[in-house]
């Protein structure tokens, strides 16, 4: 099972590269429907929104488990996605609420870390 805090740290980086991709394929689909001039913003933004689209859900679940996150937190996290720039908002909140908090002794191991070098 893969420590809680890597997974967090991946989870919020996601959550950023989500939504940036989202802005990316936003203006390739203003550029191939709107300008009409090319559809290469598509051809690359599709893709890789489309990744991250699933490493971002994959993580969540994988949360879901590891931080015991209650059903609606998950349904919600899964739900940022859809919606541009959501997960952001989401990432935040359940910052906030605690919901991305490595617990007990992964927590401590993970500062002593940088000191033992």
């Amino acid at each position: 099972m893969p420590s809680k805090t890597p997974t967090i740290r991946a989870f919020r980086i996601l959550a950023v590269a989500e939504a940036c991709s989202w802005a990316a394929l936003l203006a390739g689909m203003y550029l191939k429907w709107i300008a009409g001039t090319t559809e290469l913003g598509v051809q690359i933004a599709g893709p890789v929104h489309g990744a991250l689209f699933i490493a971002y859900g994959v993580t969540a679940l994988l949360l879901w488990r590891l931080q015991r996150w209650p059903f609606l937190v998950a349904v919600l996290a899964g739900v940022s996605a859809v919606f541009p720039f959501a997960t952001i908002l989401f990432e935040r909140w359940a910052g906030r609420r605690g919901y991305l908090a490595a617990s007990g002794a992964e927590s401590v191991e993970a500062d002593l870390e940088p000191s033992r070098a």
